[in-house]
């Protein structure tokens, strides 16, 4: 599940993962929960180098975001400073539908939220936990993670509604474009009316026939362009980018799967 409604025990394991401490994290360890800790106090604006050694650095920084935060600065990592780093992610993970909507409009609100509190790479190219979150627990130079977000947003929609997603989704743009193809929401260039199609869509950037290699969210279609939130993007619209951005397109190069 990527929603949770009462206790983070409701989620998949690789959210879990990465929202859950299992101790208190200090000076001297290392590994992958050090990581964690720094990635976070990094995405916060305590920078550090992230190399899983919990070392001098990262204990003043510690200490300077549980000062900021209005905890008790000893420069642990305890239960109440964890959950302090990793609440932009909890945050999201929330249930935040109270009402029957379009499927659509779900995931444009979803979007949103990610939107709202920046999710962007930290530690190393398409690496951090919003792109493990994004992929499965997966990350590295050879995982771009846009139709990752696509696919987790549509999920996060469709089991907040208790319905199914109209396609199954995929951490790749080519199989987004064939799973559409075969649920008939497929809509080509040639043939894209923008008053046919529904907040929430996907679009498709295409390099050539057959091939896509960038995708994103439609939030509002016009005659000329439209609006769209996307990760692994940046402000110069780049399709290996490193966070989650809203911006306007137009529909040159553009292939859709029109959310029903």
């Amino acid at each position: 599940m990527n929603v949770f409604e009462h206790s983070t025990a409701e989620l998949s394991p690789h959210l879990r993962r990465e929202v859950e401490f299992d101790s208190v994290v200090r000076r001297g360890q290392r590994g992958r929960d050090v990581r964690r800790v720094q990635e976070w106090l990094t995405l916060h604006g305590f920078g550090l180098v992230v190399d899983g050694d919990f070392g001098p650095a990262t204990q003043r920084q510690v200490t300077a975001f549980q000062e900021r935060c209005g905890l008790e600065a000893v420069g642990d990592v305890d239960e109440e400073t964890a959950a302090a780093l990793v609440e932009p992610l909890v945050q999201v993970l929330r249930q935040r539908l109270n009402s029957s909507r379009p499927l659509g409009e779900a995931v444009v609100e979803y979007a949103q939220a990610h939107l709202a509190v920046h999710p962007r790479e930290v530690g190393g190219q398409n690496r951090g936990p919003w792109v493990r979150a994004y992929m499965g627990g997966r990350e590295g130079a050879d995982q771009p993670w846009c139709a990752g977000f696509v696919t987790f947003v549509l999920h996060q929609a469709a089991q907040s509604l208790g319905v199914p997603a109209p396609i199954a989704g995929s951490a790749s743009c080519d199989v987004l474009a064939a799973q559409g193809g075969g649920a008939g929401l497929f809509v080509a260039e040639a043939d894209v009316e923008y008053k046919d199609l529904p907040t929430g869509s996907l679009f498709l950037v295409r390099s050539r026939p057959g091939d896509w290699t960038h995708t994103g969210l439609v939030v509002e279609a016009r005659e000329d362009d439209f609006d769209t939130i996307e990760g692994n993007t940046n402000d110069d619209g780049s399709r290996e980018g490193y966070e989650v951005c809203a911006r306007a397109r137009g529909y040159a190069g553009k292939d859709f799967v029109r959310l029903p």
